[in-house]
């Protein structure tokens, strides 16, 4: 790094002045001062910045892949030792219980209630989407689900409505929180689709959203589509949650353990579940976190 002294002239500057001993004023020429930077060492810092990079993303994949494989452990682990004694003492009565008592139509019937009124009531729908799983599969399972997911995010949003001002007031109370909500009220309609989803496919919780949504004045037709759109990896998870369940059950009830391709089976299709799960949500959290870096300035 190297320093360059220029003096100025006159005319291009004004000149300080300080008084000497004997009263008189003394002119202080004005120096530009320039900082040349060798290229080396610029080349030298891009280069450190690039190993840094590489180091960071290697770190992160290292990460990724112990966490991955300690999934796997604790599958397998789960599956090949407590899975059959869960399944024995608390899985196969409640299944027993089920098959004596509902039919195929009134257990679905009885499915689409829990799934459609249980949001609104704010209670979890979860073990109603793994009974759908274990009963019908992924066709038929998704579309009872997913028709009934179609009013439950409805009914929420309709009351919500009704209580405006007061939700209102809990967000102004909670900025930060409802920071992430209040997105999905900017912007067009597909700008709220968008951010919908987002929020959906995120950790956000999805009985609260239910009832804060109507306080960000979203439209109805964002809200509902992208509820719709956002909530499919939920459904397809719980789904399959509920035919591992099945799977496990039917093994255990026969009394004999798993094969171990079985096993395997089980353990990449949970470790997919979760990988899934995991990458949707990180990818959700970032959209989120760009769109409102983006919206603060409109929202100021």
């Amino acid at each position: 790094m190297t320093f360059n002294g220029t003096k100025l002239d006159d005319s291009a500057t004004t000149l300080k002045r300080i008084e000497d001993n004997e009263g008189d004023y003394v002119k202080l020429p004005v120096y530009e001062v320039t900082v040349e930077r060798d290229e080396e060492e610029v080349g030298k810092g891009k280069s450190w910045m690039g190993r840094l990079k590489c180091r960071q993303l290697l770190c992160r994949w290292i990460m990724y892949l112990v966490l991955f494989s300690l999934a796997g452990v604790l599958a397998f682990v789960f599956f090949r030792w407590f899975a059959p004694m869960l399944m024995d003492k608390e899985v196969i009565p409640i299944i027993n219980w089920e098959r004596s008592t509902f039919s195929a139509p009134e257990l679905a019937v009885l499915i689409f209630a829990t799934v459609a009124v249980f949001p609104a009531l704010l209670l979890p729908s979860s073990p109603s989407m793994w009974v759908a799983g274990m009963t019908f599969g992924y066709g038929y399972g998704f579309l009872l689900i997913i028709s009934a997911v179609a009013i439950g995010v409805s009914l929420p949003y309709f009351i919500g409505s009704l209580f405006y001002h007061k939700i209102q007031g809990w967000m102004d109370r909670y900025p930060k929180r409802a920071s992430i909500i209040r997105l999905a009220g900017e912007g067009d309609w597909l700008n709220q689709f968008r951010s919908v989803v987002l929020i959906r496919v995120s950790p956000f919780p999805y009985i609260i959203y239910n009832y804060c949504a109507v306080a960000t004045n979203v439209k109805y037709g964002p809200y509902f589509l992208g509820s719709l759109v956002g909530m499919i990896p939920d459904v397809f998870i719980a789904i399959y949650t509920g035919i591992v369940i099945r799977a496990l059950a039917d093994a255990s009830h026969s009394q004999h353990s798993l094969s171990a391709q079985e096993i395997i089976f089980n353990i990449l299709g949970f470790a997919a579940a979760v990988a899934t799960t995991i990458i949707c949500t990180i990818f959700a959290k970032r959209r989120l976190s760009k769109l409102q870096i983006e919206e603060e300035p409109l929202l100021q």
